[in-house]
């Protein structure tokens, strides 16, 4: 009843006007994308400094990564299940640069995450000051992604211990058949959720740290519970936050890499042969300039006229994958035209809030993220544009 009489309070409260900001970046993205590519080490290099800007002006101020950007209400507070993942990219960066700077800001993130973890090894839905506050199977997973690299990383105990309890949390409270149904975020549509083959990375992670004590097996089971999902031509049912019926490129993108870790862990054959399916229906749905609509119907048809800028970034770093797995060219094809298009949208000169950012949606009023620079967007894009690189440097080696 409650979220009954709030729907109905928001379709007859006028909305507030917007910010010039925004009208100007609407009315920016409504004359097409720009035409112009920055490159790869610009992109890189700007949305490495977003990176900054959001952990040093989250509107909580705890080492967490704010949230979003958003013309319209300014800085979130900190997100963590995002800020979880965006750690081995952090990681990843301060290794490539010799930089102190970036080590000392993912301990800052870590460090976060040892201070608001569960008794029991979970972490929370939501920002930071969202409630419900429970522990949420989905957060905990990227979560785990964090604290098995900073383990890694930095030897820390208290990382390592961190890292034990969310993986022992969620190896333990796995269904038989091998989905995860005891805690399910507050924050999305009720029902499984065959995405969370990216909580199953996580468990990758933490075998590899530690192996021996069934995490990896755990993440297996769960792998092959979200094949049960995946139809012939690809694409998976229950795969997404709100509409199963026409998921986001972002949660895709999401089962996709959870697939493909889960081979790189097990080499198992069945899983690069899932992986493939889907990676070849992508090939099929990417444009000729790199537009990957932001929702795909069951026969991988366009359900929105605008690109989730995350889910293309997402899905270029896995079309990469299937590239280095099979040596297949559609697929690096693919894959640079989804980086190209995202590129274009990102500003690398102006203001801090966004310069390095990365839209929720393009246009920007669209559907996913709007109005907002999304945090996980930005890390994605940073992955997806590294692997690009590496992979450029090998070819031309």
């Amino acid at each position: 009843m409650l979220q009954l009489l709030r729907s109905l309070k928001n379709k007859f409260t006028p909305e507030a006007p917007l910010p010039m900001g925004a009208v100007a970046e609407r009315e920016a993205d409504q004359r097409g994308l720009p035409a112009q590519d920055p490159g790869i080490e610009a992109v890189i290099a700007a949305c490495t400094d977003w990176l900054r800007a959001a952990q040093d002006h989250s509107a909580s101020a705890d080492g967490g990564v704010a949230r979003d950007f958003s013309l319209v209400k300014g800085w979130a507070t900190s997100y963590p299940e995002t800020t979880g993942y965006i750690i081995p990219t952090v990681i990843e960066l301060a290794r490539r640069q010799e930089s102190a700077e970036l080590h000392q800001r993912a301990r800052r993130m870590l460090d976060w995450f040892v201070a608001i973890q569960f008794p029991e090894g979970g972490f929370q839905g939501g920002r930071i000051d969202s409630t419900p506050r429970v522990p949420v199977t989905f957060n905990t997973g990227q979560v785990l992604l964090g604290l098995a690299a900073g383990a890694q990383q930095y030897g820390d105990q208290k990382y390592l211990d961190a890292m034990h309890r969310a993986a022992a949390w969620l190896r333990d409270s796995l269904d038989e058949d091998g989905c995860w149904r005891k805690h399910p975020t507050p924050f999305a549509q009720p029902g499984e959720k065959a995405y969370e083959t990216h909580v199953s990375w996580g468990l990758f992670a933490a075998e590899r740290v530690a192996p021996g004590h069934g995490y990896g097996e755990a993440g297996l089971r769960q792998v092959a519970w979200a094949l049960s999902k995946q139809q012939p031509n690809g694409w998976f049912a229950s795969n997404c936050l709100n509409d199963p019926i026409n998921p986001l490129s972002h949660t895709i993108g999401y089962v996709l890499r959870g697939v493909l870790e889960g081979y790189l862990l097990s080499q198992r054959p069945e899983l690069l042969a899932a992986a493939v399916r889907t990676g070849d229906a992508l090939v099929g749905a990417v444009g000729a300039d790199g537009f990957l609509p932001g929702r795909l119907d069951s026969q991988w048809r366009p359900a929105v006229d605008f690109a989730c800028l995350t889910g293309s970034v997402q899905n270029a770093h896995c079309l990469f994958l299937l590239f280095q797995l099979t040596g297949q060219q559609r697929y690096f094809d693919a894959a640079q035209r989804l980086n190209q298009y995202v590129r274009r949208s990102v500003k690398v000169e102006g203001p801090k809030e966004t310069r390095g950012a990365v839209k929720g949606s393009f246009p920007v009023d669209g559907a996913y993220g709007k109005f907002e620079f999304l945090n996980w967007a930005v890390k994605f894009c940073i992955d997806a544009n590294l692997l690009e690189q590496d992979l450029l440097k090998a070819r031309h080696a």
